[in-house]
């Protein structure tokens, strides 16, 4: 399916509406307040019909910033891999995928495994509930569980974990799940993994969303912990990093 030109900021909102329609209930309460009082309360109604314009407008302009005007979905991290690229490409995703599709136009030669490790009983953000509905999983896709993958030792040329790993929340299952991955890829092989992170950017970009997301410093304890060296890691605007990493 082709992307339209806010297709990833509608995407947000469909799949967080119940946190959207909240916020436009405040609003419209304290936007009413701040017409009918006077004095010292409506300068403080003023104030907070403000902020919570912000709170609204200011995630989505950021996600169609990020989702829609930037060269996100080009994987450009993928760009030193011509169209006639062969090897065995493993794109991992926690039951939202949209980027297979993209990685078999991009590479039809390639031996494209794709699998899915959500789980219900521990992955309980109520946004990929919704996302799942209305996006169908990529055919072919395997139901996993991320510490057991079906794939021999030394097998997977690239592994690819497009915002997907951050909903492993806990950390020591983070770890193990890295491990895997490693197991799986072939001495030379290399990790893909793109995510927001738990900084000051994107704390002024989604408020309190941010603590979803996982430190800098959390990562790079996992990944050394897990067996990887941090090759780079480039930003895709200042609101995603992708590390590229290969096994030690």
């Amino acid at each position: 399916m082709k992307r339209g030109r806010y297709h990833g900021m509608w995407n947000v909102v469909r799949f967080n509406w119940p946190k959207y329609a909240v916020g436009c209930a405040v609003l419209l309460v304290v936007t009413i307040a701040m017409i009918v009082a006077s004095g010292t309360w409506s300068f403080v109604f003023s104030v907070l019909t403000i902020l919570s314009a912000l709170g609204l407008l200011l995630p989505l302009i950021v996600s169609h910033s990020i989702y829609d005007r930037s060269d996100l979905y080009a994987l450009p991290w993928l760009a030193d891999l011509g169209q006639d690229w062969n090897g065995a490409l493993l794109n991992i995703n926690a039951g939202f995928d949209e980027i297979s599709p993209l990685l078999q136009r991009r590479f039809p030669k390639s031996d494209l495994q794709v699998v899915d490790f959500y789980d219900a009983r521990e992955h309980t953000e109520r946004s990929i509930e919704r996302a799942r509905e209305v996006q169908p999983s990529f055919p072919g896709t395997r139901v996993v569980g991320i510490e057991r993958l079906p794939f021999p030792d030394r097998s997977i040329d690239i592994a690819v974990a497009f915002l997907a790993l951050h909903e492993i929340r806990d950390e020591r299952e983070r770890v193990r799940a890295l491990a895997e991955l490693r197991r799986v890829l072939v001495p030379t092989g290399r990790l893909m993994v793109t995510e927001h992170l738990r900084d000051a950017a994107n704390l002024c970009a989604f408020n309190f969303g941010f603590f979803h997301f996982h430190t800098r410093c959390t990562w790079l304890r996992a990944f050394d912990e897990a067996g990887f060296r941090v090759l780079s890691a480039p930003r895709t605007t200042p609101f995603i990093t992708t590390f590229i990493l290969e096994p030690l």
